[in-house]
């Protein structure tokens, strides 16, 4: 069969996997999903003695059947190389009764590196393909990772612009230097007076401005996206669950075919729904664990069936996941709907207008492939603390809430936590949470004392940081956010 794309919202069209890449979101406004999704026969047997490379390549060759073999081995080859600091690029380890997918050995020491590398190679073979000659214009909105990530893969890439937007006060400062420090004349990155929710709204609003797009297609321009909107990006994650279960299998830690639980950190959703891809092209997951900081969202969803964006916003020591609204959550409603787009219009503009929609007891009976539960601020340093306490393994924030939420559905499988970013990048909370005093100095005190106490070496992308030049630090109101558009594309000239 040849994976085709259709839109959440409109089923009708069906696009290229390179369409959907270049286009990022729908011009109706919904996300791209694939119309028919294959199945694989894996024999893990064989599998399990693929390297990460290897198994990119056979899942991406199915997922995007308009890319050359050529084309995808290039890309996958340029993606995952000395970049990553591990050969394995994602590797499976065991502390204690878990196992943690290794998803932080990137440029970024963060997950988001997994997919982000690999995008821009598929974006320009995309513009290639479909005789593309206008540039191509990056709008992006981070809580935190996805910003430096799609940064460091876009810099300097030709015909491509990059913008990001944050929140000024909602990421850690490893976070914020790391972004204002990347380097490439084609990067810009702009702090906003608001949360990210507010900025990603603001982006996909700025993605379907038809006036804008008509204006910028007269310029020779057209927008895209690396957020997890884009499919693009969701696709390269389906890789690592694939990998992960397959080491497991190498290791004689499950027998081929044995099911197994996934628990993911979860803000945008975007993770845990590639996990969700996986088990429907047939990897033998059981159930997808849904794990959600103080911002829990996502597990009022699945407890109650009912989506509330009306709510209070916390800053949290995990900030990637300081979340309300969560894109990606739309393609999960369009496989629960049967497919229904009208249906899945009609809860995204009650999001929007309402702050809430609710599902029909009917739909909430096909949770069958989800748990979710939470940690408070507390448990998340907690988790930190007993991790290593127990096996001398640190754990960053957003991982611990992982931990936590996980110990609450222990059963007789194997339990995969998704282990998203390095400790590194978020020191002062996991110093903290280690000696149980307040960090005194700065994320840079903070990383030599967390290598002090716990020996772990200190990652290169972290030390070359300290004396990096930044750009001049910028904030704007988010009613702003189309002007600074506009300027830095010189729309006005």
């Amino acid at each position: 069969m040849t994976v085709l794309y259709k839109s959440t919202q409109e089923t009708e069209q069906l696009v290229t996997a390179s369409q959907a890449i270049l286009q990022g979101m729908a011009a109706d406004g919904g996300l791209f999903v694939p119309a028919e999704f294959p199945t694989f026969d894996f024999d893990f047997e064989e599998w399990k003695e693929l390297d990460y490379q290897e198994v990119a390549f056979r899942i991406m060759h199915v997922f995007l059947p308009d890319f050359t073999d050529q084309e995808l081995q290039e890309a996958i080859k340029n993606a995952y190389d000395e970049k990553f600091e591990t050969a394995d690029i994602a590797p499976v380890v065991k502390k204690g009764e878990q196992y943690f997918l290794e998803l932080f050995h990137g440029p970024t020491l963060a997950f988001k590196d997994l997919a982000l590398s690999l995008l821009p190679y598929l974006m320009v073979t995309a513009m290639k393909k479909n005789n593309i000659k206008r540039e191509i214009v990056i709008l992006t909105a981070t809580s935190g990772d996805t910003g430096k990530a799609a940064m460091e893969a876009f810099a300097d890439v030709p015909n491509t612009k990059i913008i990001v937007f944050y929140p000024k006060d909602g990421v850690s400062k490893i976070q914020e230097k790391q972004m204002l420090t990347q380097k490439g004349e084609n990067t810009f990155v702009v702090a906003i007076e608001g949360n990210f929710d507010d900025a990603q709204t603001k982006v996909k609003e700025l993605l379907n401005d038809q006036e804008l797009a008509k204006e910028m297609y007269a310029r020779n321009k057209q927008f895209s996206s690396a957020n997890s909107i884009n499919i693009g990006r969701l696709v390269p994650q389906i890789v690592y669950y694939v990998y992960a279960y397959s080491q497991l299998v190498k290791k004689g830690e499950i027998q081929s075919g044995e099911k197994i639980d996934v628990c993911v950190p979860t803000g945008n959703f975007g993770n845990i729904l590639a996990g969700f891809y996986a088990k429907k092209i047939g990897l033998p997951i059981d159930h997808l664990i849904c794990a959600s900081n103080q911002n829990h969202v996502l597990t009022d969803f699945f407890q109650t069936g009912n989506y509330n964006k009306k709510r209070p916003f916390y800053v949290t020591t995990s900030p990637s996941m300081d979340i309300l609204v969560s894109s990606n959550l739309e393609r999960l409603l369009f496989q629960l709907s049967d497919e229904n787009a009208d249906q899945t219009r009609e809860w995204m503009q009650q999001l929007k207008t309402k702050n809430s929609f609710s599902l029909p007891t009917k739909m909430q009976e096909k949770w069958t492939d989800f748990e979710a539960g939470f940690a408070t601020e507390e448990e998340t340093k907690g988790a930190i603390f007993q991790r290593f306490k127990e096996t001398g393994y640190v754990i960053d924030p957003h991982t611990a809430v992982a931990v936590h939420v996980a110990h609450q559905f222990v059963n007789d499988r194997a339990q995969l936590i998704v282990s998203t970013a390095s400790p590194y990048k978020f020191p002062k909370t996991v110093v903290e949470a280690l000696t149980a005093k307040k960090s005194t100095g700065n994320d840079f005190v903070a990383v030599d004392e967390l290598n002090k106490i716990t020996g772990l070496a200190i990652p290169q992308a972290v030390s070359t940081l300290k004396g990096a030049t930044e750009k001049e630090k910028i904030s704007f109101s988010v009613s702003q956010m189309k002007q600074v558009v506009r300027q830095v594309l010189e729309l006005d000239k």
